[in-house]
């Protein structure tokens, strides 16, 4: 049996890179899945099209998971359509990388909204449907940079640290309910948006790893999927650095 069979899941973020990948890997491992974009709608819709033509249910929605009202109107969506909601995947997220004496106070605002206060505001959202299945898994996206830090990101850095403060907190906090909280760190991922960089860059990074090689968009997924499912039910609080050993 798929291991997510008879679940239902929301991505944010989900149109691409990480986000598309784990969106993919749920849907081949049964579960139903809804994920949320901010614009482009017909090309979302599209996506939704493509990766349902075999039966499987999804749904996109439009939503901007840094705004607290939508948030919470991208969940109240999923559970009018399918009654429940067992898995929540923050993925969304953005970069606006800058040394810290030439970063603006709006480039620094921009990816903390996006990167942190999403997180705040999606687990929020999650938190009554959860709180009555007496059962969830949240799987928030932190960052190798927020275990490590890394120059010019000290805003991106100071979202993804405070996305692994936020995601014990609630494993804590509800914990006794049955719900789960934890964190993914993905490492150097290639998708689209490294695809521009210089190959001997690229190279350069690879080679710094014990794996040799960047990580897949699926990597990541497959570690959603874990604890996605009720194979990791005794797991919560935790960060899983999905990082080829770079940390190491």
């Amino acid at each position: 049996m798929a291991l997510l069979t008879g679940k239902t899941a929301l991505v944010t973020g989900g149109t691409r890179g990480i986000g598309r990948g784990i969106v993919e890997r749920f849907l081949e491992e049964g579960a139903d899945v809804a994920f949320t974009y901010v614009s482009s709608p017909e090309k979302a819709n599209a996506l939704a099209a493509e990766l349902g033509k075999d039966g499987r249910k999804v749904i996109a929605i439009q939503s901007n998971a840094g705004d607290f009202t939508a948030a919470q109107a991208a969940v109240d969506q999923v559970v009018q359509a399918w009654g429940r909601l067992d898995i929540l995947v923050n993925n969304a997220g953005i970069t606006k990388d800058q040394l810290l004496m030439r970063m603006s106070e709006a480039d620094f605002d921009a990816v903390i909204a996006t990167n942190l206060k999403s997180v705040f505001n999606m687990t929020k959202a999650v938190m009554r449907t959860m709180l009555k299945q007496k059962s969830g898994s949240i799987i928030n996206m932190s960052s190798v940079v927020g275990v490590k830090g890394n120059a010019g990101q000290a805003n991106y850095a100071a979202s993804k640290a405070g996305v692994i403060g936020f995601t014990k907190s609630v494993a804590l906090e509800l914990g006794s309910r049955n719900i789960r909280s934890n964190a993914v760190a993905p490492g150097f991922i290639e998708t689209e948006m490294t695809g521009a960089l210089d190959e001997k860059t690229v190279q350069g990074w690879r080679d710094g790893i014990p794996l040799k090689r960047g990580g897949t968009p699926t990597d990541v997924a497959n570690a959603c999927v874990f604890l996605g499912s009720d194979l990791s039910g005794y797991i919560t609080g935790q960060t899983l650095n999905v990082c080829g050993g770079m940390l190491t």
